[in-house]
C-alpha cells in the first residue's frame, strides 16, 4: 500500500516536473501546455499505452490532465463499440461528465465559501 502511494507521487510529480519544465523553458502558455496533456492522454490512450500505464502507476498517472484525456479516449472507444458512428461524437462527454460536474461543484462550493480579492 505505502509503495503504491510513493510511486503514484513520483508519476504524478514526474508529470509536474515535465509541465514546469515546459513553462520555464519554452514560450507555450500555460493553457497550451494544459491542450497538450490531455491530447497527450488522448493519444497514448488510443493507441494503448496510457492504460497499463495508468493502472501501474495508479492515481498518479490517472488524476493529472494526461489522465482525463485518456478519459475522453476510453469513453469514445467505448461508445464507438456500443452505439457506432454516434459513439464518437457522445462518449467523452458521458466518459467525463462524473468528473466535470464535481469540479464545477465543488468550485462553486468554494467560491461561495470563500471571497475574492483584487490583486495589489
Amino acid at each position: 500500500m505505502i509503495l503504491g502511494y510513493g510511486k503514484a507521487f513520483l508519476i504524478g510529480a514526474a508529470l509536474c516536473m515535465i509541465g514546469q519544465i515546459l513553462i520555464d523553458k519554452t514560450k507555450l502558455t500555460p493553457a497550451r501546455i494544459l491542450t497538450l496533456y490531455v491530447v497527450t492522454g488522448v493519444v497514448l490512450g488510443a493507441v494503448g499505452i496510457y492504460g497499463p500505464f495508468a493502472k501501474w502507476a495508479g492515481a498518479g498517472a490517472t488524476v493529472p490532465l494526461t489522465g482525463f484525456g485518456n478519459l475522453l479516449a476510453k469513453g469514445v472507444h467505448d461508445a464507438v463499440a456500443e452505439k457506432g458512428v454516434l459513439g464518437a461524437f457522445t462518449g467523452g462527454f458521458e466518459a467525463g461528465a462524473a468528473g466535470v460536474c464535481a469540479a464545477i461543484f465543488f468550485g462553486l462550493l468554494v467560491a461561495m465559501c470563500f471571497k475574492s480579492k483584487d490583486k495589489q
